[in-house]
């Protein structure tokens, strides 16, 4: 978690931030390769120390927070928090924290630091349309009542708002949808309904990028339907929308300022997908600082609805190989695992704010 200073100043206003998992306290990315048995048995030397009890200062005061960071420092704190300051809020804008499946120690997480976010989405809910004006919701069997009942007591103040996917919707159901203000309507009270019956405080809509660049205009009069319809109710709706710039491309992305302008007076918030920048396939950073940046003011170059942006902080780090396309997420518990094993010396790359290091692993062929 952040304990400290969490401002980021991109214009007139400050930004608000959306924490894209609970999970890792580091974000780095990394390169594999191979290594010889020599260099092996190094990384099976001395065990490092890892801290059990909660510290009485924060990270900035520890000297944890700097672009040099060592291995076995990371290694001996990352479980170490600072016991007085978990109430403690250093950001005045809204901050939305995913749980997510893959995650579960973000149940935990939310309770504990539940005072510095003020809103929380678990990853729990899908929309299936049935037929005509027939619409089921899945994922119920996940909503804890009694987690949340303990997420509120933690903060008076903080809203849950599951995401919600519209999943397995053809470009027909789409269609059908748009065509039709009862189905419109029918859809908004039965989500209207679902956030009464499960005391949510609202809904995380992901949906924008199943359509392309296809019935934008359609997809708009939805949303903002829905959005009248929750806030009738006094119940929030933020949107998921993907970044403004393609990554790896000056391109602009599927959801433009032009979107933004129509939508930004009836959304609550945005949620931007400020992250996964690279790919196996070109490997590299997750989130370069001057294409989130980019992303930011291409939707809002005036900062005028600056405070409704959530800007996505990735929790995870990516681990790619050397030997050919391929690469997957590293969460918290691997990234130590990979610290402990091989003791690497971690990178600052000062133009796209991010650390990385590089390790290698040794492989035994079986005949």
């Amino acid at each position: 978690m952040f304990s400290g200073e969490e401002k980021l100043d991109m214009g007139k206003n400050t930004m608000r931030f959306l924490c894209a998992s609970l999970s890792l306290t580091m974000i780095c990315w990394l390169a594999e390769g191979t290594l010889s048995k020599t260099d092996a048995k190094k990384g099976a030397t001395k065990k490092l120390e890892e801290k059990k009890l909660h510290s009485d200062k924060n990270v900035q005061d520890r000297g944890l927070v700097v672009v040099d960071p060592k291995a076995k420092d990371i290694i001996l704190e990352h479980k170490s928090y600072c016991s007085k300051k978990t109430k403690e809020r250093h950001f005045s804008g809204d901050v939305l924290g995913y749980i997510t499946p893959w995650n579960n120690h973000g149940y935990d997480i939310a309770k504990i630091f539940g005072n510095k976010f003020t809103l929380i989405s678990p990853v729990w809910l899908q929309v299936k349309r049935r037929g005509k004006e027939r619409f089921q919701f899945t994922g119920l069997h996940d909503a804890d009542q009694g987690w949340m009942k303990d997420v509120r007591k933690t903060s008076k103040t903080i809203k849950i708002v599951p995401r919600i996917l519209f999943d397995g919707w053809t470009y027909q159901d789409f269609e059908s949808v748009f065509g039709s203000e009862d189905e419109i309507e029918e859809l908004s009270r039965n989500m209207v309904l679902l956030a009464k019956n499960e005391n949510f405080d609202g809904f995380v809509v992901e949906v924008w990028s199943q359509l392309g660049n296809q019935k934008q205009t359609e997809l708009i009069h939805l949303l903002t339907h829905l959005s009248e319809a929750l806030h009738e109710a006094q119940l929030k709706l933020i949107l998921v929308i993907p970044p403004a710039v393609a990554a790896g491309t000056n391109q602009p992305g599927m959801f433009t300022k032009k979107e933004f302008d129509q939508l930004a007076s009836v959304i609550d918030s945005f949620s931007l997908m400020t992250y996964d920048y690279s790919a196996p396939h070109r490997p590299g950073p997750n989130s370069p600082l001057p294409w989130v940046r980019a992303c930011v003011e291409v939707l809002d170059p005036d900062s005028k609805w600056r405070n409704k942006i959530l800007l996505g902080l990735n929790f995870y780090g990516m681990d790619y190989s050397a030997l050919g396309a391929s690469g997957e997420p590293i969460l918290g518990s691997r990234y130590i695992e990979t610290l402990k094993e091989h003791k690497p010396k971690i990178l600052w790359d000062e133009q796209i704010a991010e650390h990385y290091f590089e390790y290698k692993n040794f492989f035994v062929l079986q005949k």
